[in-house]
């Protein structure tokens, strides 16, 4: 039997046991450091990229509709239907409608909820790739509990989005969202042995400590990250300050190192050196509001980033407890200007990938 067959005679377990998978979203800093444009010619200094998932979680469930058809529905974005075979990759959905055609996944409706706002650089549509692939893999019969399938999930889901994207893409996203946890990625650049290595930076039992040295905002404006990370990346592959990469390395494992060892204050001059080196590069990386944010945080002894490639979305800021006590009050009234801005509760995950009514 074919996998189409196969997938259109599953529709009737679906009816009455919806497949439903989800996964965390992330905080992040070293971004664009996990693009493969980067980890070759870096190469030489091992470059690492850091992330803390968070309990903000994408579900996928998949549900029967009708014959030969795939449709996707996910708050903030008009739902969309087309044949599997004629879907665009191009949609605002198209990453989804790119995973389902890779499984030929026709006669289904792709429900996706997320906790997270929005295009808030949480990295919500690479997390949904994941648990899309991970559900479609489970209707097709297979298990996934194990970190060697977990990481299966993780690779496909970024392969598919790059040949989609139209800009180069990382991996770090995926990997957050199959493994959760709070770890520093290696890259290695390997071509047979392994793509990465993964660190566990702060143990489980340590995470409510962290948890109060952490304050995550929506700065109420989308975030888009396309532009600023194509010039990034045309910069660099043009020979423009190579060497504020090469701090950017630096910094970022010094960040990773001070956060192993419980150093929060060293944890803030790496995150706020990052900062301002990605600044110096692309000014706009941060809007009124992100500059604004940043700016109270230095001033009460925190180092504050913005997520992802920036732009827009969220900012998040490390700190001494005291210190972010403090903070998270003065932001409140930062964000009382936006309409749609606020604070975002911090609670780390550490499962990963999970699957519901299965």
């Amino acid at each position: 039997m074919g996998q189409e067959n196969k997938f259109q005679g599953l529709n009737a377990a679906l009816a009455s046991r919806p497949i439903s998978a989800s996964v965390p979203c992330r905080l992040d800093m070293g971004g664009t450091l996990d693009i493969s444009t980067f980890v070759y010619p870096l190469n030489h200094l091992h470059p690492c990229t850091f992330n803390m998932a968070l309990d903000l979680r994408t579900r996928v469930s998949l549900h029967p509709y009708y014959k030969d058809l795939v449709k996707v529905s996910s708050k903030g974005f008009e739902s969309a239907e087309y044949p599997i075979n004629e879907a665009p990759f191009d949609h605002p959905l198209g990453l989804m409608f790119a995973v389902a055609a890779h499984f030929q996944a026709s006669g289904l409706h792709i429900d996706i909820e997320s906790s997270s706002p929005p295009r808030s650089a949480l990295g919500g549509s690479s997390s949904a790739a994941v648990a899309l692939a991970a559900a479609l893999s489970r209707r097709a019969g297979k298990k996934i509990f194990s970190g060697i399938l977990k990481k299966k999930i993780a690779l496909l889901a970024y392969l598919i989005e790059g040949s989609v994207a139209g800009v180069p893409c990382g991996l770090q996203d995926q990997l957050a969202a199959a493994y959760g946890g709070v770890n520093a990625w290696y890259w290695s650049g390997s071509m047979t042995g392994l793509v990465f290595r993964k660190r566990a930076v702060v143990k489980k039992s340590e995470f409510k400590e962290l948890e109060k040295s952490i304050v995550l905002a929506y700065c109420g404006i989308p975030h888009e990250s396309k532009d600023i990370n194509s010039r990034w990346v045309k910069g660099f592959v043009s020979g423009e300050r190579r060497s504020s990469w090469h701090e950017i390395v630096a910094y970022t494992k010094d960040f990773v190192e001070a956060l192993y060892l419980k150093n929060i204050n060293d944890a803030v001059k790496a995150i706020r050196s990052e900062v301002s080196i990605r600044k110096e590069m692309t000014p706009d990386v941060l809007d009124d509001m992100g500059e604004s944010l940043v700016e109270s945080a230095e001033k009460n002894s925190c180092g504050a980033r913005f997520k992802g490639a920036g732009g827009g979305g969220c900012i998040w800021a490390i700190g001494e407890a005291d210190n972010i006590t403090r903070l998270k009050c003065v932001w409140e009234d930062d964000l009382k200007n936006s309409k749609e801005a606020h604070l975002i509760d911090v609670k780390i995950d550490s499962k990963g990938l999970i699957f519901h009514n299965c």
